[in-house]
């Protein structure tokens, strides 16, 4: 979908990195290994998007990192457009609002990290019907196309000792 708005594959990888998860920092060498792409192509949008003000940059050392602008005006806007693209949106609509007394609903894994990928995997915080959950969730495999997996946690058991055990801080993406 936003193959058709967008004809830089290089800036639709950056905006999936940058504004899936506002808290993700990245330099440019980093990008290079990750996606698989000249340190040419990725800098040019990475200067674009600076210099509109959609991404920031600080120095660290003799590195220059990048994150999303999360004060730009359409920093929102492209996030919803970037959740809609990966599924997330369809995630929620179609499970998670369904399902028993859910506290909180995180996403883990790639898209964490904002680097796309054919499996989401989320972490599902409450009180869960797992046979109502699992009919759900192939129904949302099927509009999304892509594979979901999950893990659930009663409220008591997920705590703040086990968000350390991930790569990356679990992203929020519902709560009730």
């Amino acid at each position: 979908m936003i193959e058709t708005l967008i004809s830089s594959k290089t800036r639709i990888k950056l905006l999936l990195k940058f504004f899936l998860n506002a808290s993700t920092t990245s330099y440019l060498r980093g990008l290079e290994a990750e996606f698989g792409e000249s340190s040419n192509s990725i800098r040019l949008e990475l200067n674009k998007l600076e210099k509109a003000g959609m991404l920031s940059s600080f120095s660290k050392g003799n590195r220059k990192y990048f994150q999303a602008n999360q004060t730009h005006p359409l920093f929102q806007e492209i996030h919803n457009i970037i959740l809609k693209q990966v599924g997330i949106d369809k995630l929620v609509e179609t499970v998670i609002s369904r399902l028993g007394d859910l506290e909180k609903v995180y996403l883990v894994g790639s898209f964490s990290k904002g680097i796309d990928s054919n499996i989401i995997d989320i972490i599902l915080v409450g009180e869960v019907d797992k046979n109502y959950l699992i009919q759900l969730i192939a129904k949302a495999e099927e509009l999304i196309t892509r594979k979901v997996r999950y893990l659930i946690f009663a409220t008591d058991e997920f705590g703040d000792g086990e968000k350390e055990d991930f790569d990356t801080a679990p992203l929020l993406i519902w709560s009730k």
